[in-house]
């Protein structure tokens, strides 16, 4: 497709093509004035007050929007701004008339939010995934055409040291042409758990964790390959959460059979969640701590998918949630060679506090672990030796990867490597292979991507 450039006011610069979406990025001065829409734990805990200590210089909040109006005055308190606060976007775009709104809502109301901030006259800052189906992706698409506003997807997996040294070699032909890949991700009985616990566990909100969850995954892969999915074959179920318990309650506190559940969790001892959901729910009724065994829980906790691409990489694809430990491993296998990578695996790399684990991970800092090295295994057809090769670990969100995509998105939109910085385009071809996962168990068959939108699956998105 055809290169398109888009320059507002000085303050708005280009990165990328329309293979991978235009994305707006934002220049020292003036101030970018900011709306965030959604203040629960990533909007006010990433998109928030980290933005607020990080980029006071060149961004300003005006406004914030959420329809629980205790979480809401407790988000402005933590963030540290003055702004105004509103329960109607209408009126906050109205009044505030934002240069670019933040979207970090349930993920099935991030189309609403995205097309109406655009129509209102704003760019877009939204979490992944973009949207939860294809008819709210096409929505999404077209709006930004007909407009001229620009969307930013929050695909921060790939910001990460780690993801970049993968992303490196692949583009060096490190191991020749890559034929096909297999990526298993390991969610443990901890952090897995919790998406049972929230609104994820419900398709209608979430997507289910094809898109909530796997999209990142999915947009690795897209990105890595650099080419586009065009079709996807499924399997999933529901076999340990849900109604498959013997008991269940309605949340964990108080709940009459916390002495024998594994699960039960108290979550009025982490001071976060308590002052940001716990003391609110009554507002809006909304339980984050609600038992992993409700019967409404309909999303699946086991998935694999094969996925073909358009260069002809074929990827075997799995997700478990109720792993002992949490982490990822992937092959690439090439013509020349094969490349293998992993993250925290315990026999691997040591033994890690699971339980702990994800909290710390989602610490938002960019210091290196001191001793700590992340590594790539890399040999060649016919050789004796294998190649290690290692990075620096890095604490924080993602690998350390939060901070950089930010960094990269409000102040450096040039350090853009490998066209790191993702757009609609980029949001859609992952979340449409979540969602073509979800239609191809409904109807036990092959789905194309192309059965889900009129973007045309590119080979080669250099």
């Amino acid at each position: 497709m055809e290169r398109r450039t888009f320059l507002r006011n000085t303050a708005l610069a280009t990165a990328g093509t329309m293979a991978s979406g235009m994305i707006p990025a934002f220049a020292a001065a003036p101030k970018k004035k900011l709306a965030l829409v959604g203040t629960g734990h990533r909007g006010t805990g990433f998109w928030g007050k980290p933005v607020v200590n990080n980029f006071k210089d060149i961004t300003t909040f005006v406004g914030l929007c959420d329809v629980n109006p205790g979480r809401l005055a407790y988000a402005k308190a933590k963030m540290g701004v003055d702004c105004p606060t509103f329960s109607d976007f209408e009126e906050m775009m109205r009044v505030t008339k934002p240069d670019v709104v933040i979207v970090t809502t349930v993920d099935a109301t991030h189309d609403h939010f995205i097309v109406r901030a655009m129509e209102l006259g704003a760019d877009v800052i939204t979490e992944k995934p973009m949207t939860t189906d294809d008819i709210k992706c096409r929505h999404i698409l077209e709006t930004e055409k007909k407009t001229g506003r620009k969307v930013i997807v929050g695909f921060n997996y790939r910001h990460g040291p780690h993801m970049i040294k993968i992303k490196e070699l692949l583009a060096a032909n490190r191991v020749g042409k890559i034929t096909s890949v297999d990526f298993n991700w390991m969610l443990n009985v901890y952090h897995g758990a919790d998406y049972f616990r929230r609104w994820h566990g419900i398709v209608a909100k979430s997507g289910s964790l094809w898109v909530h969850k796997a999209s990142h995954h999915f947009d690795l892969l897209n990105w890595w390959l650099d080419s586009d999915p065009v079709e996807v074959t499924a399997q999933g179920a529901l076999e340990l959460y849900g109604k498959n318990n013997a008991f269940r309650g309605t949340k964990c506190r108080g709940c009459e059979h916390k002495p024998k559940c594994k699960f039960y969790k108290d979550i009025t001892t982490d001071d976060w969640l308590n002052n940001l959901y716990v003391k609110n729910e009554q507002h809006d009724g909304y339980l984050r701590d609600g038992c992993v065994f409700r019967n409404e829980i309909d999303i699946w906790d086991k998935m694999t998918a094969q996925i073909k691409y358009a260069n002809g990489v074929m990827v075997n694809y799995s997700l478990t949630t109720y792993s002992p430990y949490e982490g990822w491993r992937i092959a690439f296998n090439g013509k020349d060679g094969r490349l293998e990578s992993w993250e925290d695996i315990p026999y691997l790399e040591g033994q890690v506090n699971q339980e702990a684990r994800h909290a710390a991970e989602m610490e938002q800092n960019k210091d290196v672990v001191k001793g700590k090295y992340r590594e790539i295994m890399v040999m060649d057809n016919f050789a004796k030796e294998h190649q290690m090769i290692q990075i620096p670990q890095y604490a924080g969100g993602h690998g350390g990867g939060d901070q950089r995509m930010q960094e990269r998105i409000f102040r450096n939109p040039t350090d853009n490597p490998h066209r790191i910085l993702a757009g609609t385009r980029d949001g859609a071809m992952s979340l449409l292979i979540g969602v073509a996962a979800r239609k191809s168990i409904a109807e036990k068959r092959t789905v194309q991507i192309g059965e889900l939108t009129d973007l045309v699956p590119s080979a080669n998105r250099v």
